[in-house]
């Protein structure tokens, strides 16, 4: 049965919204990385999302692999370069990641437009 990645962005917000009002510091300092880790310097929007996709695979992360795969398409990502990553986070993690990548592929071609266009 297909996981349904757009569900599960609905699902985690709320989840992380509570979480966010009970520890804010926390959340606020994480939200200020993620700011200077996404911005973009040396390497473009596309290519932070396409690594952070292969980390989530790698780390076996579900809710991760469903935000960095609608970023990734959002970035303009296309299916094979979305591939081309996700066989490196396989390398890197061998069969568990080549599970997970199975799973991240999928997530993003649920975020993709039906018309095949990033």
């Amino acid at each position: 049965m297909a996981q349904d990645w757009p569900g599960l962005i609905a699902e985690m917000n709320p989840q992380l919204a509570a979480f966010r009002g009970l520890q804010p510091d926390v959340m606020k300092a994480f939200a200020q990385m993620a700011q200077a880790a996404t911005t973009t310097n040396a390497l473009d929007t596309k290519t932070k999302e396409l690594i952070a996709l292969g980390i989530s695979v790698a780390v076996r992360c579900d809710p991760c692999v469903a935000y960095h795969a609608k970023a990734a398409v959002k970035s303009g990502a296309s299916e094979a370069e979305v591939a081309e990553a996700l066989g490196l986070a396989v390398y890197m993690g061998a069969g568990p990641s080549a599970m997970y990548a199975a799973k991240a592929l999928e997530a993003t071609r649920q975020f993709a437009p039906a018309d095949g266009t990033a």
